[in-house]
């Protein structure tokens, strides 16, 4: 049984995980690092030197940026100097203008910036920002987290030193209550209402990206497809690909880095919207009550950042392995499922969809998302029939959070060089373009 003590922690580590987010979070992050820098600097720098882990180069590449109708980090780097909030966080780039594009531009043109790789990175998320001007030096660490500031100085003097995270809090505070699904599912659907009902919030956000997805034409317009079939009748008008239609509407209009917020999961906002919009959707569709809404997108999002507690920020691991699983349980819940349920439906998400690689965030992340949420559904209707993959088959163990284990290590290790590899493709691609 959780303890009151555990049951705030846990409460905490929600709230911390799940926030809004504008734009892919990877060089998102990134600006916000040199936000911090060219605060600290005390002004627009005249030169950034950036170093970045492999895993925020190979997400950062393709994506994106809010409000400029561009990709890449150069112009998430420049506009991180020239009009970033560090207070803002994930929202960074909250204040960018069509006159701040244009000086972005102006700043990238004079050759201000370098991107290198750091390769004795000491964690696969890791973002260090040196800022120049007139004389004096600036640096960000962030590392481990998308907001976590472990190090600022200014001319070589620390300010900050394995401290605090990002807006002044205390890294003692982000220690992690040590989670398993059995304690994911008590906190769900245990814990008083009041306080998981601003849960609410990220279905708002999230659906309401979809929605403004459905009104343009952003990224491979997935969602639109998939919702003009219902029209068709190519795929029915059926819950299953109104699910699959919001959820890649929502990815499709993120990915295009258009200004809309969506509400993440453990620094990702695409996980955040794995982990909502299918829950949402399947509970309009079924007609539950409030409250079983917000309870299962507790289950949901908890579920997801228990297996990236396992996992970690960044891997070569697709996260919409982990919130689609999320979502399966949010949505076995409403179908009316109990814990053995939820533990069938993680099962049955593992045995399918484990190995799935990330190559970076892009266009394409829709499809892997629409990949991820159609399994989700289809694991809770498994489960619901008592179907569940069973430990004489593959990576699967009786006990469910080993299973977790098994997915985690697989995606945390055994992908490594898989990672590795992806980069290099993804890299040499780059360079026979130019």
């Amino acid at each position: 049984m959780i303890s009151e003590t555990e049951r705030k922690q846990i409460l905490s580590l929600i709230k911390r995980e799940v926030v809004p987010a504008i734009g892919c979070t990877e060089p998102v992050a990134v600006a916000l690092c040199v936000a911090r820098a060219a605060e600290t600097l005390g002004e627009v720098p005249e030169r950034i030197e950036a170093f970045l882990s492999a895993n925020i180069l190979k997400n950062a590449m393709g994506v994106g940026i809010p409000g400029t109708g561009m990709t890449g980090l150069p112009i998430a780097i420049a506009l991180g100097a020239l009009v970033g909030r560090s207070a803002y966080g994930l929202e960074v780039l909250r204040d960018v203008t069509p006159d701040a594009v244009e000086r972005g531009k102006k700043y990238i043109g004079e050759d201000r910036i370098r991107i290198s790789l750091k390769k004795d990175s000491p964690e696969k998320l890791y973002i260090e920002i040196h800022a120049f001007a007139r004389g004096h030096a600036s640096c960000a660490i962030i590392s481990g987290s998308h907001t976590r500031f472990v190090r600022v100085d200014r001319d070589g003097e620390p300010l900050l030193d394995e401290g605090c995270g990002s807006g002044g809090q205390d890294c003692s505070d982000e220690a992690s209550p040590a989670l398993n699904l059995a304690k994911v599912w008590e906190f769900a659907t245990e814990t008083p209402l009041d306080e998981l009902s601003f849960m609410l919030e990220a279905g708002r956000l999230n659906k309401a990206a979809a929605e403004h997805s459905f009104r343009g034409d952003y990224g491979h317009n997935l969602g639109k497809i998939l919702k003009n079939s219902l029209e068709r009748q190519t795929m029915g008008d059926s819950t299953f690909t109104r699910i699959l239609s919001y959820t890649s509407a929502a990815c499709d209009v993120r990915m295009a880095g258009e200004m809309i917020p969506v509400m993440s999961n453990s620094g990702s906002g695409n996980q955040g919207i794995a982990a909502t919009v299918p829950v949402v959707i399947y509970a309009e569709e079924r007609g539950s009550s409030e409250e079983q809404l917000i309870r299962a997108l507790t289950l949901s999002h908890l579920t997801a950042i228990y297996i990236k507690q396992n996992l970690g920020c960044l891997s070569a691991l697709c996260g919409c392995v982990v919130a689609a699983t999320g979502s399966s349980c949010g949505i076995t819940y409403l179908m009316g499922g109990g814990y053995r349920e939820i533990c069938c439906a993680v099962k049955n998400m593992i045995a399918n969809l484990t190995g799935m690689i990330c190559d970076g965030a892009k266009p394409s992340c829709a499809l892997k998302i629409s990949s991820g949420v159609s399994t989700a559904v289809l694991s809770a209707m498994m489960a619901m029939e008592h179907e569940c993959v069973s430990p004489l088959e593959g990576i699967i163990d009786d006990d469910v959070d080993q299973c977790i284990r098994n997915l985690t290590t697989i995606g945390r290790d055994g992908m490594n060089e898989t990672d590795r590899l992806i980069l290099d493709i993804m890299t040499h691609k780059s360079r026979q373009r130019q």
